[in-house]
């Protein structure tokens, strides 16, 4: 097989910069969801009336529809509601409602792992409920839920791949527009193969590290 590497040199410059377009989506969404996903895990947890019900209704909402109906959902028919929302917007606030329900129930999932003795003696020493989940829960709840957190990570990062559906220029988009122009399907794939694996696995290897030392700290090593 012959490969154009005449090609592939010429195209670089284009990779790298949907790469870093493709990175700050991730970072944005990522980030965005965490907070979201930890509020909701918050919420859940202390049974908020009249909030609960509305976390509980955007989780199964979110986790139920495919990120590529909420992007059409985002792109086209919130303009009828009188929003004009940019592409990247669109792509961030899908990626972090679809993301934020997944971080809900992995920090809900960390949080429920504390023993009750710990938040009876936090409860017993005069902390209130934000002290209590600063200072005794999600410390210990960090070490169960950082699995599933490095997962969703790695998750939103590839569901990028997505959000060329409404003309956001990341790595698929800009891989099915050098097909479509120049036929190189081999090459371009190849591109598009190596800078998912540039971006992700230096990801998952530090994931996997902080995770081992998040372990081995609770042991006390």
């Amino acid at each position: 097989m012959n490969i154009n590497w005449e090609f592939i040199i010429s195209s670089l410059p284009l990779y790298e910069k949907a790469a870093w377009l493709t990175l700050k989506l991730a970072f944005a969404g990522i980030a965005a969801s965490l907070f979201i996903g930890l509020l909701c895990s918050i919420v859940l947890y202390y049974k908020t009336k009249g909030l609960e019900p509305l976390v509980r209704a955007y989780i199964e909402v979110s986790r139920n529809t495919p990120l590529l109906i909420q992007l059409f959902f985002l792109y086209y028919g919130v303009t009828k509601l009188g929003f004009m929302l940019s592409e990247q917007t669109c792509a961030i606030v899908g990626l972090s409602f679809l993301g934020g329900s997944y971080m809900a129930e992995a920090f809900r999932a960390g949080i429920q792992s504390v023993s009750k003795s710990q938040i009876e003696s936090g409860l017993s020493i005069g902390l209130s409920n934000m002290q209590l989940i600063r200072y005794v829960i999600l410390p210990q709840a960090f070490s169960v839920t950082l699995p599933s957190l490095g997962a969703n990570c790695i998750f939103l990062l590839k569901e990028t791949s997505i959000v060329g559906v409404i003309a956001i220029p990341e790595l698929m988009h800009l891989t099915q527009d050098l097909i479509g122009m120049y036929y190189q399907t081999f090459e371009s794939l190849l591109m598009l193969i190596v800078a998912y694996l540039i971006l992700l696995l230096p990801l998952s290897v530090f994931l996997s590290w902080l995770e081992r030392r998040v372990r081995y700290a609770e042991f006390g090593n």
